[in-house]
């Protein structure tokens, strides 16, 4: 078979495939972004026991391969099926697409809480110095000057952060999670047509390069003076 007729043949399969790659991967950065912010912030200015508590959850992740962590949850979980069952859990950790997205927010996490933690410590002294100068309360202080200058130091690398979970989420197909990946390899082992793992390499690049773009553009929104100085490069 042609690469064509690999895709005509098993498009649908690749459509429902692409589709589990975006929910694991959204659903894990978004739930990253949700705790991310906070533990940041504790990370920064957290004192020498709180920093003691949140370390090694950081290390563990960023240092283990992130394949481990996904046998660790998934595998490890239904040693302790009993006890889950018992406080009510085993319906989460009983489904494979459960774990993989609980162990790609997990990995993530740590990874966005050091890069906003860079970013939170790069907002410069003056700014929240004058905040306070002025009588901001410590949450209007967090709204509306460290948590937007943070991000927008931090917004390329939470992008690349997010490429880098994408990718990574091939490897949910070894708990029979069927992403790209997965698809493409159930293709290739029916056909044996090489042709299918390019159409994987293919739908990769397609959904990189427009999330790229996407978010290249809300970098430009936070970063307004950019945009208008890139205005007046043009004229």
């Amino acid at each position: 078979m042609n690469p064509m007729e690999i895709l005509a043949a098993h498009g649908p399969r690749f459509l429902h495939g692409m589709g589990m790659t975006l929910l694991i991967t959204g659903l894990g950065a978004m739930i990253a972004g949700l705790f991310a912010p906070w533990l940041a912030l504790w990370r920064a200015q957290g004192g020498i026991v709180a920093q003691s508590a949140l370390r090694p959850y950081i290390s563990m992740m960023r240092g283990t391969p992130l394949l481990a962590q996904l046998f660790l949850i998934y595998y490890g979980s239904g040693q302790f099926r009993p006890e889950l069952q018992a406080i009510g859990l085993w319906w989460f950790f009983r489904e494979p697409l459960n774990c993989a997205i609980l162990t790609f927010a997990l990995n993530s996490t740590a990874y966005q809480t050091e890069i906003l933690r860079g970013g939170i410590m790069g907002v410069p002294r003056g700014e929240i110095e004058a905040s306070r100068a002025i009588g901001m309360s410590r949450g209007t202080l967090l709204r509306r000057v460290v948590f937007p200058h943070a991000y927008r130091i931090a917004w390329p690398a939470l992008g690349n952060e997010i490429i880098l979970l994408m990718k990574a989420s091939a490897l949910a197909s070894v708990v029979t999670v069927y992403d790209v990946m997965g698809v493409a390899r159930q293709v290739y082992q029916k056909t044996f047509d090489f042709s299918a793992l390019l159409w994987a390499a293919v739908i990769y690049l397609l959904i990189t390069a427009t999330f790229v773009t996407l978010w290249r553009q809300s970098e430009r929104w936070l970063s307004p003076h950019v945009l208008a100085m890139e205005k007046r490069g043009r004229r």
